[in-house]
C-alpha cells in the first residue's frame, strides 16, 4: 500500500477555512509571522507569485506602461490632501512617529496605496499635454492594519501591483481603466483558470475617492466572492487635491484625469481554494513553480540504470518545461506521489525498469489523478497537450461552478433565502438606492458585488427590495 503524506487534514467540504490553512502550511507556500496578521512567502507561494509577475507585468509591457517604484513612507500632509481617500483607509494606516529615538516633526504613514505620494510626484512631473499619458505601474508591498487576516487573502502585509495613471481627459482615463479590467479578466481566467465577473462597485462599494470602480469577482467554494483585481476611474479628484495641471493644445490651463489598478498575492489564495482537493493543492500549469515532477522507481541492482534515464528525460524536458527530478533516495516513491500531490505538481512522469525496457513512460494528471501510458519518444508532445488539457478543464470547472452558483430570484424572500442556503450570486433588478443596499446588507450579510458591464434591459422591472422601477441589475454576494 502507498505510504501517505497527508494524514490530519480535513476534507475541503467539511471545513474549507481549516483545510485551506493546512494545505498551505502542509505544501510549505507561506507560513505564519511572529508579529500578528503577516506571513513569510516561503518559496513554493514566492514562485507561484513570480510567475504571475511575470506574465502580468508582460501584459502591462505590452500596453504601454513602465515599472517605477515610490517610497514605502507618506508624510501625514500629504494622505490628508483628498479628503475621501484617507476617511476610507484611516482605520487601516500604520503610522511612523520616531526615526530613531527622535520624534519625528510629522508622522509617516506606511503606504496602505500610493495615490498620495505618487500624485505628489505627479504633481511636479505634468506640465504640457506633451508629458501626458504617463502610464506608470510598480510592484511593491503595502501595509493595512487589518483585524481579522487570513494567509494570501487578508493580511495586513501583502505584495501587489499598483498602476497609477494621467491622462488629459475622462475618455482617455475610462478607456484606460476598462483596458486594465479586461487584461485582469483575461489574466484570471486563462492563467489562472479562475472563471470571474466583471463590473461596475456602487457607489458606497467603490474605492476611497473615486469616481467610478470596476471589479473582477471570483467565487469561491463555500459559495464567498472574492474581489480579485480593481480598476479605478479616479476623475480629477486628486489631481484637484495634489494641483496636477498641464496646459492643453489650446493653451489653456486644466486638471488631469487619472486612474489606478491592482491586483495582489490575494490571487494565489484564489487559486488555492478554486482548484485544490483534499490531497492537497492543484496549480495551474501556467503559474506552478514546477509543471512537471519525475519520479523513479528502482530497487537497487537497477538504480544506476533507472536514474540514468531519469536525468535524461529531465535534461530533455527542461528546456520546454519547469520540471524537477525528484532522485531523493531517503524517500519511497510512494512518498513523493503523496508529496507532489500536495505541493499541486501538474503532472508526474513515473520511470521504472519495465518502463525503460517496454520504451513506454507513466504519466499522472495532477487534476483527475488518471495514469496514462506513453511511448517514450512521445514524451514532449504529450506533455504539452496534457498540461493544456488540464489548464482548460480546471477553467472549464471554475466556470461551471460559477455559473451553477448564480441565481435569478423573483423576490426578496427567495433572494434571502439564497443567500442563506445556496450563497453564490444572486442577480436581481436594482433601484440604485442606498437604504435598501444597507438593508440587504444588514438582514443577509450580502453585498452589491457588481453592477455587470454589459447592462441588462430593466424596462418594466421593479427593484426586489424596495418595489420601486428598476435602474439595473446587481449582482450581491457574501464576501471575503
Amino acid at each position: 500500500m502507498e505510504e501517505k503524506l497527508i494524514k490530519e487534514i480535513p476534507k475541503k467540504s467539511d471545513n474549507l477555512a481549516q483545510w485551506y490553512i493546512e494545505i498551505i502550511k502542509r505544501a510549505e507556500l507561506a507560513d505564519y509571522a511572529p508579529m500578528k496578521g503577516m506571513m513569510v512567502i516561503r518559496p513554493s507561494g514566492y514562485a507561484i507569485w513570480e510567475n504571475i509577475q511575470r506574465l502580468l507585468d508582460k501584459k502591462f509591457k505590452e500596453t504601454g506602461h513602465t515599472n517605477a517604484y515610490f517610497p514605502l513612507f507618506i508624510p501625514e500632509s500629504l494622505l490628508h490632501k483628498e479628503a475621501e481617500h484617507v476617511k476610507g483607509f484611516a482605520p487601516e494606516v500604520a503610522w511612523v512617529a520616531y526615526g530613531g529615538s527622535e520624534k519625528l516633526q510629522e508622522k509617516l504613514a506606511v503606504r496602505p496605496t500610493s495615490e498620495s505620494i505618487i500624485c505628489a510626484m505627479y504633481s511636479k512631473w505634468v506640465h504640457s499635454w506633451r508629458d501626458l499619458p504617463i502610464l506608470i505601474n510598480q510592484w511593491a508591498n503595502v501595509v493595512r492594519w487589518e483585524k481579522v487576516t487570513r494567509p494570501f487573502l487578508r493580511t495586513t502585509e501583502f505584495l501587489w501591483q499598483e498602476g497609477h495613471t494621467v491622462h488629459a481627459n475622462y475618455e482617455d482615463a475610462q478607456k484606460e481603466a476598462l483596458t486594465i479590467l479586461d487584461i485582469y479578466k483575461d489574466f484570471i481566467e486563462k492563467e489562472l483558470a479562475i472563471k470571474v465577473y466583471t463590473g461596475e462597485k456602487s457607489e458606497r462599494e467603490k474605492f476611497a475617492g473615486a469616481l467610478h470602480t470596476y471589479t473582477v469577482e471570483a467565487l469561491m467554494p463555500d459559495g464567498k466572492a472574492l474581489q480579485a483585481g480593481t480598476s479605478h476611474n479616479l476623475g480629477q479628484n486628486f489631481a484637484k487635491a495634489f494641483d496636477i495641471k498641464f496646459e492643453d493644445r489650446n493653451q489653456s490651463l486644466k486638471y488631469a484625469w487619472q486612474t489606478s489598478w491592482g491586483v495582489s498575492t490575494r490571487l494565489i489564495g484564489a487559486s488555492i481554494m478554486v482548484h485544490g482537493d483534499d490531497e492537497g493543492l492543484i496549480i495551474p500549469p501556467r503559474v506552478a513553480p514546477y509543471q512537471v515532477v519525475i519520479v523513479p522507481i528502482f530497487k537497487m541492482k537497477d538504480r544506476s540504470t533507472v536514474i540514468e534515464e531519469g536525468e535524461k528525460l529531465y535534461n530533455e524536458l527542461k528546456n520546454s518545461y519547469r520540471i524537477i527530478f525528484d532522485s531523493r533516495e531517503e524517500y519511497t516513491p510512494g512518498w513523493k506521489f503523496s508529496d507532489w500531490e500536495m505541493r499541486g505538481v501538474p503532472l508526474r512522469i513515473e520511470i521504472g525498469p519495465r518502463d525503460i525496457k517496454e520504451n513506454s513512460l507513466i504519466l499522472v494528471r495532477r487534476d483527475t489523478r488518471k495514469k496514462i501510458k506513453i511511448k517514450r519518444e512521445a514524451i514532449l508532445d504529450k506533455t504539452s497537450l496534457l498540461l493544456n488539457e488540464i489548464q482548460k478543464e480546471l477553467f472549464l470547472k471554475s466556470k461551471k461552478f460559477t455559473e451553477e452558483n448564480t441565481r435569478y430570484p423573483k423576490d426578496y424572500e427567495e433572494m434571502k433565502e439564497l443567500l442563506k442556503t445556496k450563497k453564490g450570486f444572486v442577480a436581481v433588478p436594482w433601484c440604485n438606492n442606498e437604504e435598501c443596499e444597507l438593508k440587504v446588507k444588514e438582514e443577509t450579510k450580502a453585498t452589491i458585488r457588481f453592477f455587470p458591464m454589459e447592462e441588462e434591459d430593466v424596462s418594466g422591472k421593479k427593484c426586489v427590495v424596495c418595489g420601486k422601477p428598476a435602474h439595473r441589475i446587481a449582482y450581491f454576494a457574501r464576501s471575503y
